[in-house]
């Protein structure tokens, strides 16, 4: 089975490309076998309609909070029509209806979340910038759709393209990791790099958390610790957790028996955490 982590962006180009990285379980060593850059839509696009078998784990939200969806009366019946929605909608009315539905909440409660984000303590769908991953749900999901991959729990779709939402954070978070990555330049510090260094050297290891040890060439290995931004070693950490579900095996690939249908569920999070 070939593996793939995806750490996204919401508008790839040279300078912030969407990371790839390729691998595959064999026994209990992951192998990592490539890094691959993609800088527009167009390559993404042609990666996702890669012929299976392969199993993604991508690195932002597939779903939006029930709540929000119920709240600005945007479809609800299925995952597929609310993806459709938001993406007739376009960018600008998008970010327009998200901005005016934060105004009207109280202030602490400003940003709906869906169970999964509290979960694994990441960010909501509805936020727009810092990170913006309302955006990254924008141009990812339709994308997911478009493309006829198979979302467990969320959209039936070509059972050999599955796939799954990944958060790179939850990963390092139970490695004990400190912060290890910024975009900023002025930011990219040693102390963010012994971090990452750390983290590749618990990978591999094997943890409690990775019941299998990390492999790659030392040009692989390097890289990731080279990679100040993160986004090499964020497509490994989401890879890692694309390889836990696939140990956990079809048809959900470990992910809870039950979860909402329209907000989806992050590979690792604790349900009812």
């Amino acid at each position: 089975m070939k593996l793939y982590g995806i750490d996204f962006t919401s508008a790839p180009r040279r300078a912030k490309p969407i990371t790839v990285a390729a691998g595959c379980l064999v026994d209990n060593r992951l192998l990592v076998e490539q890094l691959e850059r993609l800088t527009d839509w167009s390559a993404f696009e042609t990666f996702l309609r890669r012929p299976g078998p392969w199993l993604g784990g991508f690195d932002f939200p597939f779903g939006l909070p029930r709540e929000a969806v119920i709240d600005l009366g945007w479809p609800s019946e299925s995952w597929a029509a609310m993806v459709a929605h938001c993406h007739a909608l376009g960018k600008t009315a998008f970010r327009a209806t998200l901005d005016a539905y934060r105004q009207s909440r109280p202030f602490g409660r400003r940003y709906a979340h869906r169970a999964t984000d509290i979960a694994a303590r990441s960010h909501s769908p509805l936020k727009l910038v810092n990170p913006p991953v309302g955006l990254m749900f924008l141009e990812g999901a339709p994308r997911l759709l478009a493309a006829g991959v198979h979302l467990p729990g969320l959209h039936t779709g070509d059972v050999t393209r599955v796939a799954l939402e990944a958060y790179p954070g939850l990963l390092a978070r139970r490695l004990g990791a400190s912060s290890y990555k910024n975009d900023t330049r002025r930011l990219q510090n040693h102390a963010r790099q012994q971090a990452r260094c750390e983290i590749v050297t618990r990978l591999q290891q094997g943890s409690p958390f990775t019941p299998f040890r990390l492999h790659g060439t030392q040009e692989v290995l390097t890289e990731l610790i080279r990679d100040a931004s993160g986004d090499a070693l964020d497509a490994v950490l989401a890879l890692v957790q694309a390889a836990q579900a696939w140990r956990s095996g079809p048809p959900s690939f470990g992910l809870p028996a039950t979860f909402d249908p329209l907000e989806g569920w992050i590979i690792g999070a604790e349900h009812g955490a």
